[in-house]
């Protein structure tokens, strides 16, 4: 899958703004985030990415979230995951396993949004607040770790948000 040309240029616009250099690993990380159709640890980046020292990953992490290129995804467990910022790959929710601790992308139907706007919406009203976004995150048990009914569930996990 390719990555748009658009998420690049966005990617070195966000850099450049912060007097940082687009380079080939932080593209390599970029176009890493973009095709995995998921959030992606360091250690399963570093699996892409083989050639890629484990510092230089985790400094360049660093410095795409420094500029909004990336966020860091929470899951169940203690390992931090990582996509592309929602500006740059589209609004979507998360499934995570609790047993394996990995994390999905879902894409919210119409009909879902419009119902978690309305939580929202009184949720803000009753608390005095103004809703500016959700994240939304489902915790369950993924269709691997089903069939393997003993294995034990993640020590950290958290409940659904």
């Amino acid at each position: 899958m390719s990555v748009a040309a658009s998420v690049h240029e966005q990617a070195a616009l966000r850099l450049g703004g912060l007097d940082q250099r687009y380079t080939p690993v932080r593209r390599a990380l970029v176009t890493t985030l973009a095709t995995a159709g998921r959030p992606l640890s360091i250690p399963e980046i570093l699996e892409v990415n083989e050639a890629l020292p484990q510092s230089s990953a985790y400094r360049n992490v660093t410095a795409l979230i420094e500029a909004g290129v990336v966020r860091r995804v929470t899951g169940v467990d203690d390992h931090g995951r990582f996509e592309l910022a929602e500006e740059l790959a589209g609004h979507h929710h998360h499934l995570a396993c609790a047993r394996c601790g990995t994390v999905e992308d879902i894409v919210p139907s119409p009909r879902l949004e419009r119902a978690m706007d309305e939580a929202a919406r009184v949720v803000a009203e009753e608390q005095g607040y103004q809703v500016t976004g959700h994240q939304f995150d489902l915790v369950g048990t993924c269709p691997t770790c089903q069939l393997a009914p003993d294995a034990p569930t993640m020590p950290n996990a958290r409940g659904a948000l």
